[in-house]
């Protein structure tokens, strides 16, 4: 539905210009993209659409934002000076919301991290390490930090027969995460110059637990194994 969406707007975004330069050539009224700063359309369209078509992502709210700003520098609201110079705080800013109000991943993973609230763990490093293993343990998810350091959370020994939730958010570090072959991972990611690898197989069994990811990657990442 979305990307059907993205989609017309790419459509209806073509078909004006279409119109407003076919009026200007049959006399019927001036149209003119050239006004000061329309270059910034190129930044600031691309990324409404992307937020219309995948919501709101890191990403996409960075750009749309360095985009508005430069048309707001182009339109002399803000000094040209100042542009560059907050560029970097805005960026910072888009983060901190980002991980404030990140995305939960689909509607099942919402639910299932209500149901389990109380039965998690957090676990941090920061400038170190923590190796996590749960030997015939029942695991019931977890939120996982790694802040200029790693954790190895170890699953394949533990229990995990319904679906779970992990949280996990590294700056500068990395997660590593090993499942057991009997469940299906799911993942939801919100990846700043870092990124999630999933390289589970395919579980054989029908209808497996599955484990919901969500995550946040700043300079960092998140392995399953």
């Amino acid at each position: 539905m979305r990307h059907s969406l993205g989609n017309a707007l790419w459509g209806i975004f073509f078909i004006a210009l279409g119109v407003g330069f076919g009026g200007q050539v049959m006399g019927y009224w001036h149209f003119s993209l050239f006004f000061n700063g329309w270059w910034t359309l190129v930044i600031i369209v691309p990324s409404i659409i992307s937020i219309v078509q995948n919501g709101f992502r890191t990403g996409n709210c960075i750009v749309l934002a360095i985009g508005v700003l430069l048309l707001l520098g182009e339109q002399d609201f803000i000094s040209g000076h100042l542009i560059g110079e907050l560029i970097f705080p805005l960026i910072l800013v888009v983060i901190g919301v980002s991980i404030i109000f990140r995305g939960k991943g689909s509607r099942r993973a919402r639910e299932v991290k209500l149901l389990t609230q109380g039965e998690t763990q957090d676990y941090t490093a920061i400038f170190g390490s923590q190796e996590l293993r749960f030997p015939g343990e029942s695991f019931r998810g977890a939120t996982l930090t790694a802040v200029f350091g790693g954790i190895e959370l170890d699953l394949r020994d533990a229990l995990i027969t319904e679906d779970i939730t992990i949280t996990t958010t590294s700056i500068f570090g990395g997660i590593d995460i090993n499942v057991p072959p009997n469940v299906r991972v799911d993942v939801s990611s919100t990846p700043i110059f870092g990124g999630v690898s999933d390289k589970t197989p395919r579980p054989t069994d029908i209808n497996p637990p599955t484990v919901y990811l969500n995550s946040v990657c700043i300079f960092g990442g998140v392995d399953i194994l």
